[in-house]
């Protein structure tokens, strides 16, 4: 545990470092922020509906971003060979990458917290959407964490990862608005698949386990992923 805690520390700052962590939230708030606010003054709608509604779809392009480096930089610089040699494993450098990503999404969604503030001192605001929707979006970024840090080990080049990485965010994000191609009985398993689906559930303040437990799998099934092409390439 302490080697993770360490890889996690030594990633996360490494995020505050690079400018790219600075565009990235630049980008984000802007993007989140016009989209709250044209609601707001200018539809007169007092809800963070739109915030959450796009969110996903934010998220599916963003994560991406932050997560390419993890693995293709130190592949393609060969700083990961050096990386085997030290006292880790492989369960504590893909644990440790994995949290450092997360705890980056929770920080860009922290300035964010002020549009529920402002919404409760300028009109009423319903807490527990606001609630649910941000612990969606902590499972949300979690999981898309997860996917990119896969992405990234596929391969040394950052720009591949970043593509496979939003293609497959892009397609659980998507997945259950394109239903209507999909047969009939296959609609429900299909459905379930699709990340929005699931975070929009949590968004309305209702916590179901299934929808819990769907991004907890996806956690799992990406890093395990993962962990199975980095021993590969040991």
């Amino acid at each position: 545990m302490r080697q993770t805690l360490h890889i996690f520390t030594k990633e996360f700052k490494d995020y505050f470092v690079s400018p790219i962590a600075y565009i990235v939230i630049s980008i984000f708030l802007l993007v989140v922020g016009w989209f709250f606010f044209a609601a707001f003054f200018l539809h007169n709608q007092a809800s963070l509906r739109n915030f959450f509604a796009l969110l996903p779809m934010i998220f599916a392009f963003v994560m991406p971003a932050v997560t390419m480096r993890l693995f293709a930089e130190e592949i393609h610089a060969g700083s990961y060979e050096i990386l085997l040699t030290l006292p880790v494993s492989l369960t504590n450098v893909i644990l440790g990458k994995f949290l450092a990503a997360s705890a980056f999404a929770a920080a860009m969604l922290v300035p964010t917290l002020a549009y529920p503030l402002t919404i409760s001192w300028m009109g009423s605001l319903d807490w527990g959407p606001a609630v649910g929707g941000y612990i969606g979006a902590v499972l949300l970024g979690a999981a898309f964490s997860a996917i990119g840090l896969f992405a990234s080990s596929l391969t040394r080049n950052q720009i591949v990862a970043f593509i496979i990485g939003v293609l497959i965010c892009f397609g659980l994000t998507m997945i259950d608005k394109m239903l209507f191609f999909v047969p009939r009985l296959l609609v429900g398993p299909i459905g379930y698949l699709g990340a929005d689906f699931h975070f929009q559930n949590i968004a309305r303040g209702i916590i179901d386990s299934r929808d819990i437990l769907y991004f907890l799998s996806i956690i799992f099934l990406s890093l395990y992923a993962a962990w199975l092409t980095m021993r590969e390439k040991e």
